[in-house]
C-alpha cells in the first residue's frame, strides 16, 4: 500500500508542476484533464502526508522514552505516544478507503427506468410508488428530475417509465437500486383481504458522454409518432414523440415528454447511449471472478434485491441483509439509511479484496 502511496505522491507533485506550466495552461482541454486528475489525488496525498507526520511523531516519542533522561519529558512522551498510536490506526483506515477503486461514473447524472413486473395492476401501482419515492429523494437532495417517458396503466399505476435525475453524485447514491423490488400487501382491489406479492424492476444507468459511447447514424432508425396519454398543449396533437431503434442490438427507446421533436430525439439518444454503456458493463461483470460477483451491484438486473412488506411495515434488502421498520417514511423518499448501509457493505467487500490483492 505504501509503495502505491509513494507513487501517488510523486505523480501529484508532477501534476502540480504541469498544471502551472504556461504551455499546458494554453491547451485548455489538456489543462482541464490534468487539473481534474490533480484534484482527485489531493485528498489522498494530504492524508498520506498527515500519516507520515504522525509516524514521525511516534518515532520521536519512542526516542525520548528510550533516552529516559528527564522523567517529566518521558511522561509527556508516553502520553503523546498513546494518542498518536491511536490516531495512526484511524488514518490508516481512511487511507485504505481513499485508495478504493473509484467508479468513474459516480458523479454522473442518471437515467432511471421503471417497469411493472409480476402482479397485474398492483405491480403497476407499486412501480408508480417507486417512481414517486425516487423523485422525492431527488428533490430532498435538490437534484433536478426530468421525465422522459411515461406509460400509465389506467388504475393509478405505470406500465413503464423513464426519467433523468441531474445532480452531482446521483449515480454514486442510487446505482445499487437496480434490480427486482418486491411488494407484499393487500391490494385495494382485493375484497378477500389476502396478501399479494407483486414486483417492479428498476434500472439505474449513468448518463454517458459522446466520447464514451459512439453511435453510428447508420445503425439507428428514427420514427416519429403522436404522443399518447396525458400531455400539455400540442403534445398529443403533433408528431413530436420519437422512437429510436438501434439495429445492431434491437434496442428500442422512445421519448414523448415534450412537444419538441428534436428535444425528444436528444433525450431518447441519451437513454440509448446509457443502455449501450450498461450493456458493455454487464458483459464485463460477467467475466469477473466468482469472488467479485459477491459484490453489491454486480449488474444483475434479474436479482431480487428488496422486499417491501406493508403489513409488517418493513423494508428488507436481501444483499446486506438489512431490515428497517420505517416503511411510511421510506416510501416518501427517506432512504438514506438504506443507501448508506449498502455503500458501507460494498466498501467493506472492496477493502477485503484490496487486502487480498496486496
Amino acid at each position: 500500500m505504501f509503495e502505491k502511496l509513494d507513487f501517488i505522491e510523486e505523480k501529484f507533485e508532477s501534476l502540480g508542476h504541469k498544471v502551472a506550466d504556461p504551455e499546458v495552461i494554453m491547451d485548455h482541454s489538456l489543462w482541464l484533464k490534468l487539473s481534474k486528475e490533480y484534484s482527485e489525488l489531493t485528498a489522498v496525498v494530504e492524508k498520506y502526508r498527515e500519516y507520515k507526520e504522525v509516524l514521525e511523531g511516534i518515532k520521536e516519542s519512542k526516542e525520548i522514552i528510550a533516552d529516559g533522561d528527564d522523567p517529566e519529558f518521558v511522561e509527556m512522551a508516553k502520553m503523546e505516544l498513546s494518542e498518536l498510536e491511536e490516531k495512526v490506526e484511524g488514518i490508516e483506515y481512511e487511507l485504505k478507503m481513499l485508495l478504493l477503486p473509484k467508479d468513474p461514473n459516480d458523479d454522473n447524472n442518471i437515467i432511471v427506468e421503471l417497469r411493472a413486473g409480476a402482479g397485474g395492476d398492483e405491480a403497476g401501482i407499486f412501480a408508480a410508488e417507486l417512481m414517486r419515492l425516487y423523485v422525492r429523494y431527488a428533490e430532498s437532495r435538490r437534484w433536478k428530475v426530468d421525465i422522459m417517458d411515461y406509460h400509465e396503466t389506467g388504475v393509478g399505476g405505470i406500465k413503464e417509465a423513464s426519467f433523468m435525475i441531474k445532480g452531482k453524485g446521483a449515480y454514486s447514491r442510487l446505482k445499487f437500486e437496480s434490480g427486482v423490488h418486491r411488494v407484499q400487501r393487500i391490494p385495494k382491489t382485493e375484497s378477500g383481504g389476502r396478501i399479494h406479492t407483486s414486483t417492479a424492476t428498476v434500472a439505474v444507468l449513468p448518463e454517458v458522454e459522446d466520447v464514451e459511447i459512439e453511435i453510428n447514424p447508420n445503425d439507428i432508425r428514427v420514427d416519429v409518432f403522436r404522443a399518447s396519454g396525458n400531455g400539455g398543449q400540442s403534445v398529443n396533437t403533433t408528431d413530436s414523440a420519437v422512437r429510436i431503434t438501434h439495429l445492431p442490438t434491437g434496442m428500442v427507446v422512445s421519448c414523448q415528454d415534450g412537444k419538441s421533436q428534436m428535444k425528444n430525439k436528444d433525450k431518447a439518444l441519451s437513454v440509448l447511449k446509457a443502455r449501450l454503456y450498461d450493456k458493455e458493463l454487464s458483459e464485463q461483470n460477467a467475466e469477473i471472478s466468482e469472488e467479485r460477483k459477491a459484490q453489491v451491484g454486480s449488474g444483475d438486473r434479474s436479482a431480487k434485491i428488496r422486499t417491501y412488506n406493508f403489513p409488517q411495515g418493513r423494508i428488507t434488502d436481501h444483499r446486506i441483509p438489512l431490515t428497517l421498520y420505517k416503511l411510511d417514511s421510506y416510501m416518501n423518499g427517506d432512504i438514506d439509511e438504506m443507501i448508506d448501509a449498502i455503500i458501507t457493505h460494498n466498501q467493506s467487500i472492496l477493502l477485503k479484496s484490496l487486502g487480498e490483492d496486496n
